[in-house]
C-alpha cells in the first residue's frame, strides 16, 4: 500500500488491483485470455508511467483509466464475440457440428478471477451481475466507447465528468452514449440480477445435478422454461424447447450418460465441470457447464467444450475416478 507522502506506486501496489482489473477487462472484451493480456499491458504502462500518478485520485481509479484505454485499443481491431444464440438461428438435432475458432465465442470466467475477496456485499452483487454471460453478451452489441461509458458509470459508479475526461469528450456526449447503451441492453432484455441464489434457486440447481447424473432426461427438461435453450461452444448449434433438447440428450448426446459434475462458479452463476466416462473406472473432462436461471426455472444450459483451456483455469482436475465423491 502507498504510504503517507508517497505518490509513486510500487509493483506490489499495482498487483493489489489485478483482480478487479481482470473483471473490468473481461467485461470489455468478453475473453479471459484477452483480459489477462490487457491487464498485463496495463501493469506495464502503469509501471512505466508511475511518475505521472499524482495521488489526486485513488490508485485503483488511475489503473482503471489505463485498463480502459488498453481495452479500447484492443477493440479497435477485434471482431465482436458472442454466444451461439446471438450468432446463428436456432438449430435442429440433425444439424452438422462444425467447430468455430475460439475467438468467436464469449468465454466463461471464474468468479474468483473477477470478484475480490474483500468486496462488500453491494460491490459483490454488482460485480456478479456484470460478469453474467447474458450481460457480457449484450455488451458485445455496444460500440466500444458506449461499452466503456456503461461499465464505468453503471458498474464502477464513475461520475459522467470523470468518464468524459478519460474519453476526451463532453459530459453531454457521455450522457447521450449512456442513454443509447441502456436502450440497447433493455431491448435485449438483460435484467440486473447479481444477488446470491435464493434457497429455491439453490434447490433447483441441486435437482439439475441429481437429474443429470442419473440421466433422467424427463426430470431434467422439466426444470427448464418452455423456451429454455442449450448450447455447446465451439459449435454454433443451439437448441430451444423441451422436445429438441430431450431428443438431443437421448440421441446424439447420449454419451453423456454416466457423467459426474464437480461444482465451481463461473460468470456469477452456478457452474460445474462435467466428466464423462472414458475408460473403466475413469471419467475425463467433457464440458464446463454454466447454468442461467430465470425465476423458478432454468433458462439456458451452456456447455463449453474447450476443456483443455477451461478446466485448468477453473482448477478442475484432469480426471476423476468413478467412485470418487
Amino acid at each position: 500500500m502507498l504510504q503517507a507522502g508517497e505518490t509513486h506506486p510500487s509493483p506490489t501496489d499495482l498487483e493489489l488491483h489485478r483482480r478487479v482489473l481482470v473483471g473490468h477487462c473481461y467485461r470489455m472484451l468478453g475473453s479471459v485470455a484477452e483480459a489477462d493480456d490487457a491487464v498485463q499491458e496495463t501493469m506495464v504502462r502503469a509501471w512505466r508511467h508511475r511518475h505521472r500518478y499524482e495521488g489526486r485520485a485513488s490508485l485503483r481509479t488511475w489503473m482503471y483509466r489505463i485498463a480502459t484505454r488498453v481495452c479500447l485499443d484492443t477493440l479497435s481491431h477485434q471482431k465482436r464475440r458472442g454466444r451461439p444464440m446471438e450468432l446463428s438461428a436456432v438449430g435442429t438435432i440433425d444439424d452438422p457440428l462444425t467447430a468455430l475458432p475460439n475467438e468467436t465465442w464469449i468465454e466463461p470466467i471464474p468468479d474468483v478471477m473477477a470478484i475480490p475477496d474483500d468486496a462488500d456485499p453491494l460491490e459483490r452483487t454488482a460485480l456478479r451481475q456484470s460478469i453474467r454471460l447474458a450481460f457480457v453478451a449484450a455488451l458485445q452489441h455496444l460500440p466500444p466507447r458506449q461499452r466503456a461509458v456503461l461499465l464505468l458509470t453503471e458498474v464502477l459508479g464513475w461520475p459522467a465528468a470523470d468518464v468524459a475526461g478519460l474519453l476526451r469528450t463532453s459530459v453531454p456526449a457521455v450522457n447521450s452514449a449512456l442513454q443509447r447503451a441502456r436502450a440497447t441492453l433493455a431491448a435485449r432484455d438483460v435484467a440486473p440480477d447479481g444477488a446470491a441464489l435464493t434457497p429455491e434457486q439453490s434447490a433447483l440447481v441441486d435437482r439439475y445435478v441429481d437429474a443429470f447424473e442419473r440421466y433422467d432426461i424427463d426430470a431434467l427438461t422439466a426444470l427448464l422454461h418452455h423456451d429454455g435453450s442449450m448450447s455447446m461452444p465451439p459449435f454454433p448449434l443451439w437448441l430451444r424447447g423441451h422436445a429438441d433438447i430431450k431428443a438431443w440428450l437421448l440421441g446424439r448426446g447420449a454419451g453423456c450418460r454416466g457423467s459426474r459434475l464437480l461444482p465451481t462458479a463461473a460468470c456469477g452463476s452456478p457452474a460445474f465441470g462435467q466428466y464423462k466416462p472414458a475408460e473403466p473406472g475413469v471419467l475425463r473432462p467433457w464440458a464446463l457447464v454454466v447454468l442461467e436461471q430465470r425465476g423458478d426455472r432454468l433458462a439456458h444450459m451452456n456447455y463449453f467444450l474447450d476443456t483443455a483451456t477451461l478446466f485448468p483455469r477453473f482448477g478442475l482436475p484432469e480426471k476423476i475416478l468413478s467412485d470418487d465423491r
